[in-house]
């Protein structure tokens, strides 16, 4: 009979996937049902040590519970700790967190909650605008972002509202306000001559496969870099879109998506499809796109926005967020006849409206080409439109990548011994923590380099075995 845990201790199970996990009951809503939090471990031992350092942390952060004549800073710390944070991813959290913790209880945590006014919650405001940023004030400016602004309006509003239900306060004093005026990102699209530089210079240094399908897909960042080959089926072209990973607090987290929208199956077409069955040969690891450096975990995401900025300078094209492939992903299926509705279930959005905002002027656009073309037709004058079109036609690049004079990582290295003899040398770290490396000998550096090649991909192979085996052994045991 299974041992059973001490009451209030939390729970502990083994997941599906093979991790651990364990869960603690944090607190009770308004309606007394239980919040719960959970933590996630390799092992069962390292599962039950996270939870009881998540119990510890509970029991010396609680917060104090609201009472008639609390400060700001008191209100807001109890809002946020007891019916905030547990309903909140952990990118969420850390925005709450810095803009009551860093912006909003320095400047106001010592006002009384019922003397707080509309004009004190202005005052903030405007200083925020013009001096309140605290990190990098030579590189940004001393003033923050009308959206991070913003961002301190809509968490006390949402506190204060809070404040009125609870009859600590008459009204909430944030209503009304004057805010900065909303204003979207720039979009930022590449040309289709800077499409196919971007590709060629991101075959060159190892990132074609994670740039191609993300322009193919039009998948968010943590999306595209939590799939894992399982969800793609070779047979039928669908990809399932299931999980998302980012970075919070110094650790990458992997979770579900934020809506159930995100949840999302996607057809893949042929040529792509080919692709990606030869690139599957070349990776050893659960991730499509494996973390070089560390073991089962798929690439930072930080780490990808940096590797695009230098493809990108290298491939000539002007700067964009790595979130700009998705809109160009979304801009070329809209002009290539993709309706609304659909680009909104590809691309996850909660609703098709959403979609239509953001993609309002390229619908726009095309309404405008599409009533031109029917006044060319009516009048039967030949179409500007279809010669431009014409003089517009894709031609295949002729850009030369950049080649750096380093190796790629992972390819290994070529030395010339002699007129007449090369050697190839593989270096991996294996799970032992040692390196091993092998060395193949010809007489040219082109069969040099392809032996290397097929050296490479068999010791990867090994490697993984040999990690899968240590894997299982330590399960048994």
């Amino acid at each position: 009979m299974a041992k059973r845990r001490k009451r209030g201790s939390g729970s502990v199970h083994l997941r599906k996937d093979g991790r651990w996990e364990g869960r603690a009951v944090i607190g009770y809503d308004d309606k007394g049902l239980p919040k719960t939090k959970n933590v996630l471990a390799k092992t069962k031992s390292e599962c039950v040590q996270k939870l009881k350092e998540l119990s510890a942390s509970i029991g010396k952060s609680e917060p104090a519970a609201a009472k008639p004549g609390m400060t700001l800073g008191q209100w807001l710390d109890s809002w946020y700790q007891t019916s905030k944070q547990f309903n909140l991813r952990p990118n969420t959290q850390m925005s709450y967190e810095q803009r009551i913790y860093n912006y909003i209880i320095p400047a106001l945590g010592d006002t009384s909650l019922d003397k707080l006014t509309q004009n004190d919650l202005q005052q903030f405001y405007t200083n925020l605008k013009q001096n309140g940023r605290i990190k990098n004030v030579g590189y940004y400016g001393s003033g923050l972002s009308d959206q991070t602004v913003r961002g301190c309006h809509t968490t006390l509003r949402s506190a204060l509202e809070m404040a009125v239900s609870k009859k600590l306060i008459s009204r909430n004093p944030a209503d009304g306000c004057r805010l900065p005026p909303a204003k979207p990102r720039e979009m930022q699209v590449l040309t289709p001559d800077e499409v196919q530089r971007l590709l060629i210079q991101a075959k060159e240094d190892g990132c074609y496969e994670l740039l191609l399908l993300e322009i193919a897909t039009g998948l968010r960042r943590g999306e595209l870099l939590a799939l894992q080959w399982d969800d793609l089926n070779f047979k039928t072209g669908t990809l399932r879109v299931e999980r998302q990973i980012h970075r919070a607090k110094g650790e990458l987290i992997i979770s579900q998506p934020k809506t159930k929208a995100a949840n999302r199956t996607i057809i893949l077409p042929a040529p792509l499809l080919s692709v990606l069955k030869e690139y599957r040969q070349q990776v050893h690891s659960r991730w499509l796109f494996p973390s070089p450096r560390k073991d089962d975990l798929p690439l930072d995401p930080a780490s990808v926005r940096k590797h695009l900025t230098t493809i990108l300078e290298r491939a000539g094209c002007k700067h964009i967020r790595f979130h700009d492939l998705r809109h160009l992903f979304a801009t070329m299926s809209l002009e290539h006849g993709m309706d609304i509705k659909t680009l909104s279930t590809v691309i996850g959005h909660v609703s098709s409206s959403t979609t239509l905002n953001i993609y309002a002027h390229v619908t726009d656009e095309m309404r405008q080409t599409a009533a031109r073309k029917i006044d060319q037709g009516i009048g039967k004058t030949e179409s500007s439109l279809e010669a431009e079109a014409t003089a517009r036609k894709l031609t295949l690049s002729t850009f030369q990548p950049y080649k750096g004079k380093r190796r790629k990582a992972g390819t290994g290295c070529v030395t010339q011994i002699n007129d007449h003899l090369w050697e190839g040398r593989y270096s991996p770290v294996w799970p032992d923590g040692k390196k091993h490396p092998r060395n193949v000998y010809t007489k040219t550096r082109e069969e040099c380099e392809q032996l290397l090649a097929e050296m490479i991909l068999q010791m990867k192979a090994e490697i993984a075995a040999e990690k899968e085996r240590l894997r299982l052994e330590k399960q048994v045991s």
